[in-house]
């Protein structure tokens, strides 16, 4: 995920105009990635059972084949963001992870963007580049975590269960059969992380704003669909999530997700040069990576027993 732009920024007409990057500040982005992959840690930890107050020692071997992926596809779906930003000379931030005392550990992780993006293009490349390479990393660990998740009971007791997209319940199939009655899959922390990958990808290519979906829309549609996308958008997140707390359709966790966007607003600032086109070729690539938005949405990601 990414921070707004700054709509008042300018940009300099010509190439050779812009000035380069400032030098980037390594000393805060490299603490908040040792807290976040510790914190990391610390969940994954938690989730074999380990308790990490009791037993500091094992929190490493215990927690490293959840925090190790988890850490990986964040930290490779950030750095698209940033390589595409230096591409286009854009003023970008390094990745700030941000640790929480959370069943996964993290917020995930942002990037700053201190100048305007110049034209569509760059709202197509640096949109997608995130998402794409999150993407293509939580695979991989979804499939890894498959081959080493075991099938076992439904469980009486409650719990939290993971919701399905196509994508996964589409892998789930193929590398774990078809489930009987009464029996569930018991995944792997490799695989909770590619999944955690997934969903992340999921929230940022939602077509509002200044998300990364929001650019890819914005690009792909101009300013006024975009905008009229997002208007109608939040209402629905709304109407999803008190379902969600009905037990209908849905989950709460999109009335939180509406809270959110609804502060940030729908809108999104103008490219400096809107008259150049798109090529096909980046068309076709923003369509693609609004398709896996359709794969990756999980109506209901948390569901209580």
């Amino acid at each position: 995920m990414r921070q707004s732009l700054n709509p008042e920024s300018s940009w300099p007409g010509g190439e050779k105009d812009v000035p380069p990057p400032p030098r980037q500040k390594y000393f805060l982005p490299l603490i908040l990635f040792v807290l976040t992959f510790f914190s990391t840690l610390v969940a994954g930890a938690g989730l074999t059972g380990i308790d990490p107050f009791r037993e500091p020692a094992r929190i490493f071997s215990a927690g490293a084949s959840f925090a190790v992926p988890l850490m990986f596809i964040l930290l490779t779906h950030e750095f698209g963001h940033y390589l595409f930003s230096r591409y286009h000379r854009v003023d970008a931030s390094l990745p700030y992870f941000l640790p929480a005392p959370s069943m996964i550990g993290t917020f995930g992780a942002i990037i700053r963007m201190r100048s305007p993006l110049r034209d569509r293009r760059a709202l197509v490349d640096i949109g997608t580049a995130g998402p794409l390479a999150g993407f293509l990393v939580s695979i991989p660990a979804v499939i890894i975590g498959f081959k080493f998740s075991q099938i076992v009971p439904s469980p009486s007791a409650e719990g939290v269960v993971l919701g399905n997209s196509l994508l996964f319940a589409g892998l789930e199939k193929i590398f774990m059969g078809n489930l009987q009655n009464g029996q569930e899959v018991l995944i792997h922390p490799i695989g909770f992380a590619g999944w955690i990958g997934l969903f992340v990808t999921t929230l940022n290519l939602i077509p509002y704003g200044q998300l990364d979906g929001g650019h890819i829309s914005y690009a792909l549609l101009g300013r006024r669909l975009h905008r009229i996308l997002g208007v109608i958008l939040l209402p629905v997140l709304v109407i999803m999530g008190i379902l969600g707390l009905m037990k209908i359709f849905g989950s709460e966790i999109w009335l939180v997700w509406a809270v959110f966007l609804g502060f940030i607003g729908p809108s999104h600032p103008p490219v400096e040069e809107a008259q150049v086109e798109l090529s096909t070729g980046r068309k076709i690539l923003g369509w693609a990576t609004m398709f896996i938005f359709l794969l990756t949405f999980i109506p209901a990601p948390f569901q209580m027993k």
